[in-house]
């Protein structure tokens, strides 16, 4: 049987000829395996209507906002525009709902970060996908609660989730320090020699992002707000009016133009002449094949180790931030609607270690499946909201380092208050694009080099901020 010890030896031997090639995983079959599946029962890819066949619902005239892309943001946004009042607003994807990067992304959510103002944003998220829709729409999203539980295996980490817990207590939310001995009660598989102690939050969770999505998109449409597939979006009309100022005037798609005063990208591309400053790289992780007695256990991570453990019914997913992250040089995004890329083991080998140290069994547990699909990161790790300084009416919802899913609901609520009143509810400034002076959103190798030094583990960096550390929830 192939597990993930053979995997890293397999890996350590292979001297690859270019950075062309890849080394294909090995299941616990015989031989290789070609296939890269997500470890979802369902994925919109599946559904029918491909591409080709013209959009799903015919394009209307005109639109007071319409939102471009259809995955974990902007089904966000369109529900809470929507709920806010906004009912003339259209979605437009190219493909199926969650192509491109939601469709394969793990789906966790942990409720503390340093940052009180993602706490808030991050218990919005929590109650919208494990509340809210269900409610409105009495359909299940695809909420699983089995807990998180944060990894000390230092004095400075143990010291700084003891500080997130108190940050916790304000906003009601549920968090234990526990012990090692505690820590082993509870996860029996773990090796807990080398630990100082855990952060244990009960209502951690995953989330389901096709279910999600679809639920999402479904409550919007009861609201008034139409949502359209299969339609690929080609350009943003601008014109400038009197007073110099140029305008977003209509959207552009293959199937007609839709005249709007107000366009929201949450696709991440270049458009309408506004620079998006990110940059595409892969991101991977390794599903297992069935762990006795994993079931029920809650998700784990370790920052100083930059591993998460995430609990896939009767196994594990394993993944986290590599130190050496392979950038997509061409980004094909009409061609990539819910493709993935062959794992590069040299690459995505520092995380078995890790793993396995963490959770001993994983080293005689076999791999079932590899994903490793594109995520976009950005120069200090932090999304890209707002109204671009560029054009008028032209908001981006994009660029959210791995937390698309998690951070979905309370920055989609934040971007629609924000079209609507012309500024956010919170204190948005560290997602706001106009953070970054327009010399740097148009600089490639600046762009380049500080999304890849922020994308880093913290454990490779010189003096990283402890709240820089801890900010980085993958997935």
């Amino acid at each position: 049987m192939a597990n993930l010890r053979c995997a890293l030896r397999i890996a350590s031997s292979f001297q690859a000829p270019s950075s062309k090639c890849c080394v294909q995983f090995f299941s616990s079959g015989a031989g290789q395996t070609t296939e890269k599946n997500v470890p979802y029962e369902k994925t919109l890819k599946e559904e029918s209507s491909p591409r080709g066949q013209g959009p799903t619902k015919p394009l209307p005239a005109s639109a007071d906002v319409v939102v471009v892309g259809g995955g974990s943001l902007g089904c966000q946004t369109v529900y809470h525009l929507a709920k806010m009042g906004v009912t003339n607003v259209i979605l437009l994807e190219r493909d199926r709902l969650t192509s491109g990067t939601t469709w394969h992304t793990a789906g966790l959510l942990w409720q503390l970060r340093p940052s009180d103002v993602e706490v808030e944003l991050l218990a919005h998220t929590r109650n919208v996908v494990s509340r809210d829709l269900e409610q409105e729409t009495g359909l299940h999203t695809g909420w699983i609660q089995n807990g998180g539980l944060f990894i000390a295996s230092n004095k400075q980490r143990l010291d700084e989730y003891k500080r997130l817990m108190s940050l916790g207590k304000v906003y009601g939310i549920e968090s234990y320090v526990l012990s090692p001995a505690e820590t082993k009660d509870l996860y029996p598989l773990m090796n807990v020699d080398d630990l100082y102690g855990t952060l244990y939050v009960p209502k951690d969770g995953t989330m389901d992002p096709a279910g999600t999505c679809t639920t999402l998109t479904r409550a919007a449409s009861a609201l008034g707000a139409l949502v359209i597939e299969n339609c690929p979006v080609t350009g943003i009309e601008v014109k400038t009016d009197d007073l110099g100022v140029r305008r977003v005037a209509a959207v552009v798609t293959n199937a007609g133009t839709i005249e709007t005063p107000c366009v929201v990208n949450c696709a991440g591309k270049h458009c309408a002449g506004v620079n998006v400053p990110l940059v595409a790289m892969h991101h991977a992780y390794v599903v297992t094949e069935r762990i006795e007695g994993i079931q029920n256990m809650p998700n784990v991570r370790d920052h100083d180790a930059s591993v998460y453990l995430r609990l896939q019914g009767d196994a594990l997913s394993v993944g986290g931030y590599e130190s050496n992250p392979i950038f997509w040089e061409e980004v094909s995004g009409d061609k990539f609607a819910f493709g993935l890329f062959d794992l590069d083991w040299d690459v995505f080998m520092q995380h078995i270690e890790g793993a396995i140290n963490r959770v001993p069994v994983l080293e005689k547990t076999g791999i079932k499946s590899t994903v490793c699909g594109p995520e976009s990161f950005t120069a200090d790790h932090k999304p890209l909201m707002g109204e671009a300084p560029e054009v008028r009416g032209f908001f981006l919802g994009c660029g959210f380092n791995s937390a698309g899913m998690m951070l979905g609901g309370g920055c989609g609520k934040e971007l629609a208050y924000w079209i609507i009143h012309g500024r956010p509810e919170k204190d948005m400034y560290s997602y706001d694009i106009r953070r970054f002076h327009h010399n740097l959103t148009g600089n490639n190798r600046w762009i380049r080099e500080r999304s890849h030094e922020s994308a880093l583990p913290p454990s490779t960096r010189i003096n990283p901020s402890p709240h820089l550390c801890i900010h980085r929830e993958s997935f």
